[in-house]
């Protein structure tokens, strides 16, 4: 009896500290997405908001008007390209990083912390700093590409859609603005995959890699015999939850280029939804549609961890 009193009493002194937690997520998290779900099936307009509520005639033309506007794929389609190239290009410049700053040398501890400026840097100064440096009438990007690679005019990088270079003899077309954005978000967010990375480094054996020296093995064969296998588990990691983070990335493509120029992403046509059409029930059918997506990624990064921890 004493026992089963002790655990009752240990139980409501937990209730009782995880209530004011409790109770900031339901209020901050929980309401929010019930009242954005209840948004979603309701014909609201910014005109009619204060009739709102969380009992009322819901309905599916929201999601029609979503799945059948004009730019909703394509919209769709950019958000994947704009993800993949960021995610895989963050990760890449992240592991040559790790990898050059592996060995200890003089100077290593400055270069380590400068890594973190692109990462640690506001959002608004870092687009602002890229918009002025590729300003077509003023850039240095711009100048110094008139100046030393013969360029014959500038180039709006964030806002021509598409350009035509001249490679090797053959004309090649790139979404010119896209492949901006794409480039920002590498170089934005490395740092956060230079860190896990070279804190995966730093744990290896380095037995292994002096045994492979003394077979006569090549930097090459090490890396991709000896490295890249034992990282391949923080890479993965890292690929997930970028890839999550970057789908519902807003503010750098908003701050960029406002959307225009071929980089309209989801995330950016909820806003467009809910301030240039003042549609609030479609901009929340929207963000349902974005969440959607991001639940199946969210699967898969539970069921990775899962499987590294089993493993």
């Amino acid at each position: 009896m004493t026992t089963r009193t002790l655990a009752r009493q240990e139980s409501l002194l937990g209730l009782r500290l995880i209530s004011p937690t409790l109770l900031i997520v339901i209020v901050v998290v929980i309401l929010p997405v019930i009242w954005t779900i209840s948004l979603a099936f309701q014909d609201i307009g910014l005109i009619n908001i204060q009739d709102a509520g969380f009992f009322g005639e819901y309905t599916l033309e929201n999601f029609e008007t979503v799945f059948t506007s004009a730019g909703f794929w394509t919209s769709l389609w950019t958000t994947i390209v704009y993800t993949i190239g960021a995610t895989l290009g963050s990760i890449v410049v992240g592991l040559i990083a790790a990898l050059a700053l592996r060995r200890p040398f003089r100077g290593r501890g400055i270069l380590r912390a400068a890594m973190l400026l692109p990462y640690v840097t506001p959002v608004v100064a870092a687009t602002f700093v890229w918009t002025v440096a590729l300003n077509p009438q003023f850039g240095i990007v711009n100048q110094w590409g008139q100046d030393f690679l013969g360029w014959d005019e500038p180039i709006a990088f964030l806002s021509q859609s598409s350009q035509t270079f001249t490679l090797f003899g053959l004309e090649v077309t790139v979404p010119l603005a896209l492949l901006t954005v794409i480039v920002f978000e590498a170089w934005r967010y490395f740092p956060f995959a230079f860190l896990f990375i070279i804190a995966r480094l730093q744990a290896l054996p380095a037995e292994l890699d002096e045994a492979a020296i003394v077979d006569g093995t090549s930097i090459w064969q090490r890396f991709r015999y000896i490295t890249l296998p034992q990282l391949m588990p923080v890479i993965a990691l890292l690929t997930i939850l970028r890839f999550i983070f970057t789908f519902n990335k807003f503010d750098d493509v908003f701050l960029l280029t406002g959307g225009g120029a071929g980089t309209e992403v989801v995330s950016v046509r909820v806003y467009e939804f809910l301030t240039a059409r003042h549609d609030i029930g479609a901009a929340a059918a929207q963000s349902l549609v974005l969440a959607a997506f991001l639940v199946v990624f969210i699967v898969v990064y539970m069921r990775t961890t899962r499987a590294g921890e089993e493993a």
